[in-house]
């Protein structure tokens, strides 16, 4: 896949617009009542990376990012801040935030995973692009050593175990994530005069399926 292991700047994403979207159909019968159904397991986000622009350095950095990306052609990292960490926003990470399993004997691959509950449901997100040196994993409310316990894929977000963990042992993570993006357009339109009068580029940006 073209994939560039390589996050956008962080300084200009910290003010960007966006946040995740779903495609649901909808059906109105003849009495009145919807069916209702999404043909999208996971949700896709979408991105503005211009709203973080606030000088012509951040342009010049902007537009030499989208080269190297050669537009749409790449995908790369992005931090969402609103939502990169396996614990809430005000707590620092913790090898016990996701549950990603439970250890059967013979299974050694575990794939990161977040969960987001609201009542009695919950979704189980796939995290392909954890931050290199932010995972914890934990064994049965114990703490494992990175290459000693496990190893990490950071470009797929699997956590492989050097050996299989105990039948009925639960495995946790904790962890920070980017979000696999491209851009949305291949071209960006921008002008020192606009710029200076408020008005900020558009720069669409869009998840992508890893």
């Amino acid at each position: 896949m073209n994939f560039h292991e390589v996050r956008f700047p962080t300084n200009l994403s910290f003010g960007s617009v966006g946040g995740p979207e779903r495609r649901t159909e909808i059906v109105t019968l003849a009495n009145g009542y919807e069916e209702r159904n999404s043909p999208w397991a996971h949700a896709r986000r979408r991105y503005d990376a211009g709203v973080g622009v606030r000088s012509l350095d951040d342009i010049e950095t902007l537009i030499a990012f989208f080269e190297a990306r050669q537009g749409q052609l790449f995908g790369f990292r992005w931090k969402d801040w609103s939502d990169f960490k396996s614990s809430i926003a005000s707590k620092d990470i913790a090898f016990e935030d996701q549950v990603l399993g439970t250890g059967d004997g013979a299974r050694v691959d575990f794939q990161l995973v977040k969960n987001y509950r609201s009542g009695l449901q919950s979704y189980a997100r796939p995290i392909t692009k954890p931050v290199q040196g932010t995972v914890l994993v934990g064994v049965a409310r114990s703490l494992q050593v990175e290459t000693v316990d496990y190893t990490v894929d950071y470009t797929t977000g699997v956590i492989t175990f050097l050996t299989p963990p105990g039948q009925g042992a639960e495995i946790t993570a904790g962890f920070e994530f980017d979000v696999p993006v491209r851009f949305d357009a291949d071209r960006i339109q921008t002008s020192v005069a606009s710029f200076q009068a408020g008005e900020m580029p558009d720069v669409p940006v869009v998840e992508v399926r890893v």
